[in-house]
């Protein structure tokens, strides 16, 4: 699968890097060259236009009145950051070497579901660190617990094979992903592939094959396969909230597909297109999502993936001291234990 991936990525990466403007050649400050610039890699390039109900050709009609050759570039990089917001799409950042502008509104307005300081009665101090991820046994529940903060943090095969032969006296695993903010995609497949019984149509990618807004190429399938190594095949329970987002997304879409597992907690936040970067004539970076990934019932998962089960951190439990999820996700598998 992730030859795959990385295979259309090159093939986009070329078309990106060739089809953009030619402007991008030439060096120069000047707001109006950098605006249509912009604009215009964007137009040719990003694609959710349709999905988001965004009409690029009226955000060019508000914005360019709004450019002139006596703006700062800090007024400038404002400006162009307000643009790029206009997408809605945490996978879209201007970057310079003074500032980064970001869409953080597929989280921000929604619960948090996660706490810290309470995440410490369960992890404690003593919890065992394997890559990137924490991990220990939930006693006297016997139940195992990761938390796996970060997709860019690197975990191995023989971290997993250290960490999963550590709960084999286990009954149920509990994965924790909330607040992991996404990373590289080579890890939510291997991680995944830990948790499966066979391979299964995980998904599907497609690509912009020309400038229109709906040029794009036919669902291409990629498979999640089982690993060859030691894996996991009793009861699971993921934990997700609003700020699970790109390949945590990715990892999330995989293990709703498996038998044993159970998705808890609030809505992902979605990121479900592959992020490109191109370069504006003064220098400036431009990432972007320029190739949607889709789920295998072929749907676009940018806006998140529902969990199997809906739970929210309760202010009375949060007084407790008290996390509502990991608690719920406890009973589950202590009842899924309990059965004949």
């Amino acid at each position: 699968m992730i030859r795959r991936l990385l295979l259309y990525c090159t093939v986009l990466l070329l078309f990106v890097s060739t089809g953009s403007c030619d402007k991008e050649d030439e060096y120069t400050t000047s707001p109006r060259e950098n605006f249509e610039a912009l604009w215009t890699i964007l137009d040719e390039h990003y694609c959710f236009f349709e999905y988001k109900e965004v009409d690029w050709n009226q955000v060019y009609a508000a914005y360019k009145p709004r450019v002139n050759e006596e703006m700062d570039q800090y007024e400038l990089f404002n400006l162009l950051g307000d643009m790029m917001a206009e997408l809605k799409d945490g996978h879209t950042n201007l970057i310079s070497s003074f500032d980064l502008a970001r869409y953080w509104k597929w989280y921000e307005d929604y619960p948090d579901n996660f706490n810290e300081q309470i995440q410490k009665n369960y992890l404690g101090t003593d919890y065992h660190i394997a890559g990137g991820m924490k991990y220990k046994m939930l006693l006297p529940d016997s139940i195992g617990y990761i938390y796996y903060p970060s997709f860019s943090s690197g975990v191995g095969e023989s971290n997993l094979d250290y960490v999963l032969y550590s709960f084999k006296d286990c009954s149920g695993l509990i994965i924790d992903v909330r607040e992991n903010e996404g990373g590289s995609m080579t890890y939510s497949d291997r991680i995944a592939s830990r948790f499966a019984d066979q391979t299964v149509t995980a998904g599907y990618i497609v690509h912009k094959t020309g400038p229109g807004h709906n040029d794009f190429s036919e669902p291409y399938p990629f498979d999640l396969e089982p690993s060859s190594r030691i894996r996991w095949l009793r009861p699971v329970v993921v934990l997700t909230n609003r700020r699970c987002y790109s390949a945590t997304n990715d990892f999330v879409n995989k293990m709703r597909l498996l038998p044993y597992v159970t998705v808890m907690g609030d809505r992902t936040g979605g990121g479900s297109g592959l992020p490109f970067y191109s370069e504006l004539p003064n220098g400036w970076s431009v990432r972007f999502s320029a190739s949607p990934i889709l789920n295998a019932d072929k749907e676009i998962t940018e806006f998140g993936i529902d969990p199997d089960i809906q739970v929210n951190m309760t202010e009375e439990d949060i007084r407790k001291g008290k996390d509502t999820i990991i608690e719920t996700a406890l009973k589950l598998l202590k009842q899924a234990a309990e059965r004949p």
